[in-house]
């Protein structure tokens, strides 16, 4: 789900909340070592946020933000803030190229740049990819 969320609007935040889990508490955060990633460069895009993004001339860029039950890719067009909401049972998360990581969600892609140099970005991947292992365990038990 492709949202924008430069407005505080509840219907919107009760939206993401379904999808993706309320936000982790301060002392979860702690727990996790953080639950943000540093700035990703985005060298590709789904034609979706390629629109988007081709507004403005500046560099194209995006944060994740975790929560329990999945992923919350954030960027900015113009002044307006925008967010993929992936949850955890929907995300694709790949290295294809050397210096590139692939995160999916149905028709939607975005590819970020990951140099070998960047050992924070590629610590945060590792760490989304045991939360989602850890949650698709859960729902294995449930059934």
């Amino acid at each position: 789900m492709l949202v924008n969320v430069s407005y505080n609007n509840k219907q919107t935040d009760h939206k993401i909340a379904q999808q993706v889990g309320a936000p982790y508490s301060l002392t979860e955060r702690f727990k996790l070592k953080g639950i943000g990633s540093p700035k990703l460069i985005i060298t590709q895009t789904s034609i979706q946020i390629h629109n988007l993004l081709i507004l403005d001339n500046n560099r194209n860029q995006c944060n994740i933000e975790m929560r329990p039950n999945g992923i919350i890719v954030g960027f900015r067009s113009l002044l307006e803030s925008y967010a993929l909401v992936i949850p955890y049972y929907k995300l694709v998360l790949y290295k294809g190229k050397a210096e590139e990581y692939s995160i999916y969600k149905d028709n939607y892609f975005i590819k970020i740049q990951a140099r070998t140099k960047d050992k924070e970005i590629h610590r945060f991947v590792k760490k989304v990819l045991k939360a989602k292992a850890l949650s698709s365990s859960q729902r294995i038990d449930e059934l």
